[in-house]
């Protein structure tokens, strides 16, 4: 019976999860292993791994025949990782494909009931239901050395939880909070709290690694993000909103800070006469590669100018494009955004939400390629008042959590005003 510790569980659990959802970039090297096994969305408990760590572990686990070790057969060579716990335990092959996502998910998260492992297992391997992931945990159970078994069910539970039997996952002590999440805590005592350490290096330098940051990982971002609407009703429902408030007005709007295009080509599909703006030249030719019908160009949002044919924008969208700025910037960005609206016109933003103070996550690796940039997180409250400070009414303001299909970390925080008539 092959028995693992709780790292040993964590390092496996990413390298099957990863095989999956990011095959593109599988098998992973130490530092993309290090950000999987350390990630703060499905996982418990959250871990603070360093790569010394995950070093030692991956070779214990390759002298035990479950990892491989292999060099990249692309670019530079460099080592990367390979689970091999599938072919160990004879699950290889995609007739096991719903047992080994069933077993990855309890690897990464502890017991769990048929209910919580069809909604987390849902990138992993598509359920028809309950009931069918009811049957792989028996499944398993009942192998000649059962991988599963069925706990006994506690107070106030509506249903069973299941665990698997290779090894326990208690001694590990998860990361503390601000380790694990790289959030440093708001501040006392200084303007905005926590963000304002993104001035630290100062406005220019940070702007200047915003830029190449975004034009180093343009490619995989829009691979990753470019369909991500499809999976996103709340999101959905609000840009549909804003698209029906530009048609009604017989008005242009715009994004600013649009990426790879996707957020501007839903909106224009919805009927509403959409461009876009982006400061990163590699993510204006992503947008104008993958929507040649539109009209995109590259320019600060902060110097946004009113539209060519027309007295103003219907709706200036700015979806995560503020979320390198700290909260002293905003009042002068959001000024800049409002001033070019018509009377009428909807400011809207999507940002990444925070505690009371604001706080700052560091992102060292993003969509597998090294960076060194940090994000805003902003408290709903203070960015509400920056919006009416600017002559903005009718504020609404939407909080949602993270989406665990989607790996994300943070809550998401959505804010829509109106310049009044």
């Amino acid at each position: 019976m092959i028995v693992l510790d709780p790292v040993e569980q964590r390092v496996l659990g990413a390298l099957l999860e990863k095989q999956v959802t990011v095959p593109a970039t599988y098998p992973l090297t130490l530092t993309a292993l290090r950000t999987a096994c350390n990630q703060t969305s499905s996982r418990e408990p959250v871990m603070d791994l360093d790569e010394r760590t995950i070093e030692e572990v991956a070779k214990a686990l390759k002298a035990r025949g479950l990892l491989r070790i292999v060099w990249s057969d692309t670019g530079r060579r460099t080592l990367k990782h390979h689970q091999t716990l599938d072919e160990a335990l004879g699950l290889a092959g995609e007739q096991h494909a719903a047992a080994r996502a069933v077993l990855t998910v309890l690897l990464l998260r502890g017991p769990q009931s048929p209910g919580e492992l069809r909604t987390r297992t849902e990138r992993l391997h598509p359920f028809a239901d309950r009931d069918d992931v009811q049957r792989t945990l028996v499944a398993l159970a009942a192998r000649p050395e059962p991988l599963v078994e069925r706990l006994e069910r506690r107070p106030r539970e509506q249903d069973h939880r299941w665990r698997h039997l290779l090894g326990d996952a208690e001694p590990v002590a998860p990361a503390s909070a601000s380790s694990a999440s790289h959030v440093s805590s708001a501040s006392t005592g200084s303007a905005g709290g926590g963000t304002e350490a993104l001035l630290g290096v100062g406005a220019g330098t940070r702007d200047a690694t915003v830029v190449a940051t975004y034009d180093a990982i343009a490619a995989p971002y829009a691979e990753r993000l470019v369909p991500e609407l499809a999976r996103m009703p709340f999101e959905q429902w609000l840009l549909g909103r804003v698209a029906a408030h530009a048609v009604a007005l017989g008005a242009p709007l715009i994004e600013v800070g649009s990426g790879p295009g996707h957020v501007t080509a839903h909106l224009a599909g919805l009927g509403a006469p959409a461009q876009g703006l982006d400061v990163s030249p590699a993510m204006v030719a992503e947008a104008r590669r993958r929507f040649p019908d539109l009209r995109f160009g590259e320019g600060d949002l902060r110097r946004l100018l009113r539209p060519e044919r027309a007295e103003g924008w219907a709706a200036v969208v700015a979806w995560y494009s503020l979320i390198h700025l700290a909260a002293s910037e905003l009042p002068e960005a959001v000024a800049a955004l409002a001033r070019p609206l018509l009377p009428d016109g909807w400011l809207v933003l999507a940002l990444h939400a925070g505690p009371a103070g604001g706080a700052v996550k560091h992102q060292p690796v993003w969509f597998e390629q090294r960076v060194d940039v940090d994000i805003a997180l902003h408290d709903e409250h203070a960015v509400a008042r920056v919006l009416a400070d600017a002559g903005l009414v009718d504020v609404e303001w939407y909080r949602r959590g993270p989406i665990v299909a989607r790996d994300e970390a943070t809550e998401r925080l959505y804010l829509l005003a109106r310049r009044p008539a």
